[in-house]
C-alpha cells in the first residue's frame, strides 16, 4: 500500500486535534462558556484518540483493515456532521468524540500497515505537518467560515478510505471467534481515563488510577494472554520506549497550546501572526523528524534517546526562560521534532522487542502512550495557563 495513501489516512486526525487550538476564543464566545471550559473538547477528543487506539488494534487483529477502515469511515462522518450543526457543549463533544474515535482507528491501522522506519516516517511527519498547519487552518477557517468548519477537518481522512479498503488484506489475523477480554479491556479503558484526569482532578484522579492500575495486574496475571498481553509488559525496550513518546508528546500538545496564547495575550501579536509564526516553526520540525526516522537506522538506540531526550528536555526550558517570543516558536519546533521522530523510531524498537504475534498490540499499546501525550497535554496546558 502506497506510504502516501496511509499518510493521508492518518495525518488528518493531527490536523483537526490542532485547529481547535486558535478557535476556543471564538467557541468560548459562541456556546456561552469560558475558554477554559471549552478546552474540554479537545480533552475528550485525545481522551477517546488514546482510549481507543488498543481498542483499534485489537480489532484490526480480529476484525481486519477492512472492517475497522469502514466502520472509522462512518463514525468520522457522522461526528463531522454533528460538529457542523452543533450549537451546544454537548453536542459538540458527542461529535468531536465520533471523530475521535474513528480517527483513532484509521491511525492505528496506518501504523499497522507502515512496517519501516521510513513509511512510519512518513505517516508520523505527516502528522506533524498537518498538526503544524492546524492552528493556522483553525484560525483562517474561524475568521473566514466559523468555528465549525475548523473542527471538520477530521473528514479529509475519507478520501484515502476507497484506496485503502481496494489495497488492504481481505482476512483478519486473527480467528474473530477467540474469546474477547473484555474485562481487561474495559479495566485498561478506565485506567487511562483516570490518568487523563490527573492534572485536573490530581488526588482523586490519582487514587482512582492506583486502584485500577492493580485491578489490571490481578487481570494480567490471571490472564496473561489478554487484552494486555504480559510479554509486552515484559519487554524493557517497549516499556522504555513507550515512557520516553509519552514524556514527548505530552511536552510537544502543552507547549502547542501555551505557546500561541502567550504570543497572543503576553506579546500582542495578531490572530494570524501567531498562526503563521506557529505553522513555520511546527512544519520545520515535523520535516526535520523525517530526516531523522531515516537516518535511525545508522545510529545505536543509546544515540538515538540521548538525542531525543536531550531535545525534549530541552523544548519545553527554552519556552519558559525564553527572552524573545520568537524562541517560543523555535521551542514549539523543536518539541514536534522530538515527539514525531520518537513516534517514529522508537515505534520499531517497541514492537521488534516483543514476539511477532503480539506485535500489533504492541504497536497499539505503544500509540497509546503517545496519544496520552495528545490528552495531557491540554490539560495541563489549561492549568498554567491559569496559574
Amino acid at each position: 500500500m502506497p506510504a502516501l495513501l496511509l499518510g493521508l489516512l492518518a495525518t488528518p486526525a493531527a490536523l483537526s486535534a490542532n485547529s481547535v487550538t486558535m478557535a476556543l476564543p471564538e467557541i468560548g464566545e459562541d456556546l456561552g462558556v469560558s475558554v477554559g471550559s471549552a478546552t474540554w473538547i479537545a480533552t475528550v477528543f485525545g481522551l477517546l484518540m488514546a482510549v481507543c487506539t488498543p481498542l483499534m488494534a485489537a480489532l484490526l487483529k480480529r476484525r481486519g483493515v477492512r472492517a475497522v477502515v469502514l466502520g472509522c469511515a462512518v463514525l468520522v462522518a457522522v461526528g463531522t456532521l454533528l460538529v457542523v450543526v452543533a450549537g451546544a457543549m454537548p453536542l459538540l463533544i458527542a461529535g468531536r468524540g465520533a471523530q475521535a474515535i474513528g480517527g483513532s482507528g484509521l491511525v492505528t491501522t496506518a501504523i499497522n500497515l507502515a512496517g519501516t522506519p521510513r513509511r512510519m516516517g512518513v505517516v508520523t511527519a505527516g502528522s506533524g505537518i498537518l498538526g503544524a498547519l492546524g492552528p493556522l487552518a483553525g484560525s483562517l477557517l474561524t475568521a473566514q467560515v466559523s468555528w465549525h468548519a475548523a473542527l471538520s477537518l477530521s473528514a479529509l481522512a475519507l478520501a484515502a478510505v476507497p484506496g485503502v479498503l481496494r489495497a488492504a488484506p481481505a482476512l483478519p489475523e486473527e480467528d474473530p471467534r477467540r474469546p474477547f477480554d473484555v474485562v481487561g479491556a474495559v479495566v485498561l479503558m478506565l485506567l487511562v481515563s483516570a490518568l487523563v484526569f490527573i492534572p485536573r482532578f490530581p488526588l482523586p484522579a490519582l487514587v482512582c488510577a492506583a486502584v485500577i492500575a492493580a485491578v489490571l495486574a490481578v487481570r494480567v496475571r490471571i490472564r496473561p494472554d489478554g487484552f494486555v498481553p504480559v510479554a509486552v509488559l515484559r519487554a524493557p525496550v517497549f516499556l522504555s520506549a513507550s515512557v520516553v513518546v509519552c514524556a514527548l508528546s505530552t511536552s510537544y500538545f502543552s507547549l502547542l497550546y501555551i505557546v500561541p496564547r502567550i504570543l497572543e495575550g503576553g506579546e500582542g501579536w495578531d490572530a494570524g501572526l501567531v498562526g503563521t509564526g506557529t505553522l513555520v516553526a511546527l512544519m520545520a520540525g515535523s520535516a526535520a523528524s523525517w530526516l531523522l526516522a531515516a537516518f535511525s537506522t545508522r545510529m545505536s538506540r543509546r544515540a538515538l534517546l540521548v538525542v531525543l531526550l536531550a531535545l525534549g528536555a530541552l523544548a519545553p526550558v527554552m519556552a519558559a526562560v525564553a527572552p524573545w517570543a520568537a524562541l517560543m516558536l523555535v521551542a514549539s519546533g523543536v518539541s514536534v521534532f522530538v515527539s514525531s521522530s520518537g513516534q517514529a523510531t522508537l515505534s520499531v524498537y517497541a514492537a521488534h522487542s516483543v514476539p511477532d504475534t503480539q506485535r500489533p498490540t504492541a504497536i497499539g499499546l505503544f500509540t497509546l502512550c503517545y496519544q496520552l501525550g495528545g490528552a495531557f497535554g491540554p490539560a495541563l496546558a489549561a492549568l498554567l495557563v491559569a496559574a
